[in-house]
Order: C-alpha cells, then sequence, then structure tokens
C-alpha cells in the first residue's frame, strides 16, 4: 500500500453541478468514489465504499430524505465527515443544518479555490472534532501548508496544494533538520517548514518514538539495530544517548 488520494463522495441531484464538482476535484487530484443523486443512492454507495474520507453533500435533495436528514444517518452511523452545499440560507434551514454538526459548506455557486478551502477546512474541523457553525456569513479561512492532520488510522498531509492519506503503516521516520521536518514514507517524502515537535504531537506514542532531536521513528518499520544504530531499510537512524536506554530495553523486550 502507498499514499492514497483523498476518496470523495459528492451528493448532488442536479447532474451537471455534480459532474462539474467531480472534474474540479479531480483535477486538484482527488478521487471521486461516485456520484449520488439521492439520499438512498448516497447511503449506498458509502456501504460499498468503506474508505470515503469526506462526503459533499447538497442540502435540498429530491426524494424521502433531503441532505440534513442523510448527515443525521452519516452521524450515527458512518462517522464521516461532510461538507454541505447550498444555495438555500432561509433560517429554518440553517437552524436545520447546524444541528447535524457539518464540517464545512460551500455556498453555490463556488470556483476551484473555495472547493480546496472548503475540503481543507473540514478535514482540520474533523481532526479537532469541532463542527463549522457559521453557515451563513462569509468568513475567511487561511489555508496552512504546514497543515498535519491525525485521522483514524492516517496522517493527511499537503502535497501541491491538496492533501494526501498517508496510512500510518506507511511512515517510516520524521526527520528534523533546523526549522524544516521531512516525513518519510515507503514511496515517497512530505517537506513541512515547522519543527519535528508539532508533527510528533500527532502520532500515536504506542507506534513512533522519538529517538534522536532530529529523528522520530516508526517503531514497526526498524529491522535491525547494531551499536547505537537502528536499520530502517537502507536508512540508518542514529540514537541518542538521552534516549538509548529506553530505546533499545523496547527493541530487546519485543
Amino acid at each position: 500500500m502507498s499514499n492514497q488520494k483523498i476518496k470523495i463522495l459528492i451528493v448532488e441531484d442536479e447532474l451537471l453541478i455534480a459532474q462539474d464538482i467531480a472534474n474540479r476535484l479531480t483535477s486538484i487530484n482527488y478521487q471521486i468514489v461516485g456520484i449520488a443523486i439521492s439520499a438512498e443512492r448516497a447511503l449506498q454507495l458509502i456501504t460499498e465504499n468503506n474508505d470515503i474520507d469526506i462526503i459533499l453533500i447538497d442540502i435540498i435533495l429530491k426524494g424521502e430524505l433531503d441532505g440534513i436528514e442523510l448527515a443525521g444517518i452519516i452521524n450515527n452511523k458512518h462517522h464521516i465527515p461532510f461538507i454541505f452545499l447550498t444555495s438555500h440560507a432561509d433560517t429554518h434551514l440553517v437552524g436545520r443544518a447546524k444541528k447535524v454538526k457539518p464540517y464545512a459548506y460551500m455556498l453555490k455557486p463556488f470556483n476551484d479555490r473555495q472547493i480546496s478551502i472548503a475540503i481543507e477546512l473540514a478535514l482540520v474541523n474533523y481532526s479537532n472534532k469541532t463542527p463549522e457553525r457559521d453557515l451563513i456569513n462569509d468568513r475567511t479561512f487561511n489555508t496552512v501548508d504546514n497543515q498535519v492532520l491525525h485521522i483514524k488510522d492516517s496522517l493527511f498531509l499537503k502535497k501541491d496544494h491538496h492533501f494526501e492519506r498517508v496510512p500510518l503503516k506507511e511512515i517510516l521516520f520524521l526527520q528534523a533538520d533546523s526549522n524544516y521536518c521531512t516525513v518519510c514514507t515507503k514511496s515517497e517524502r512530505f517537506i513541512y517548514s515547522t519543527v519535528l515537535k508539532k508533527i510528533e504531537a500527532q502520532l500515536p506514542i504506542d507506534q513512533f518514538l522519538r529517538v534522536h532531536r532530529s529523528y522520530v521513528i516508526n517503531i514497526n518499520s526498524v529491522n535491525g539495530f547494531e551499536g547505537n544504530m537502528l536499520f530502517i531499510g537502507k536508512k540508518k537512524i542514529p540514537v541518542s544517548k538521552t534516549y538509548k536506554d529506553a530505546v533499545f530495553k523496547l527493541f530487546r523486550t519485543i
């Protein structure tokens, strides 16, 4: 398994609009798992695809269930972050929408940048467990190139202005170089202009371990050690005196 495109489901009963959204998202390297024109079809696709990362939902849908009712089901049964799409902003609708706690929203019509920002905002809010509260007024959101999100069993890492989902088990180690940090995976590297400590804080402590002021390793990626060196693939990772006892005690007991 390698780094994965973020998978998005579009729930929109206007097919031309849905296809336009799909084209925009595909062009910025997101993967569309399907387009649903009704809540019922959306639930079917969610059942068939257990790795959907985010759902775009039009509030007004044809059929027995509208987008808000669909969102309530997703919250209760599937726990997937969703973004509301709407061209309606009446008080009653907004009141209902807030109750299901969307993670972002987009007012129609929208452009490529607004879609990209909404996805990033939704992922940030979902990671922080903070739903979007302002569904009417224009609000500003500054995208952050250094954003690293831990959601479920993956890190969501920024690359070329979009996120990629990187399963934790695919991460080999993190390396600091002054104010930069490199996340090394089995297939590539992600470079961030931030200190190692900030990304380390997003990692589960039972799987990742600080072994040096410049290195955090995935414990499960170590394939050997000698002296004060750990072997991860073809890379030799130094273990400093500060961490030596704790590190080698761990590897001698597993």
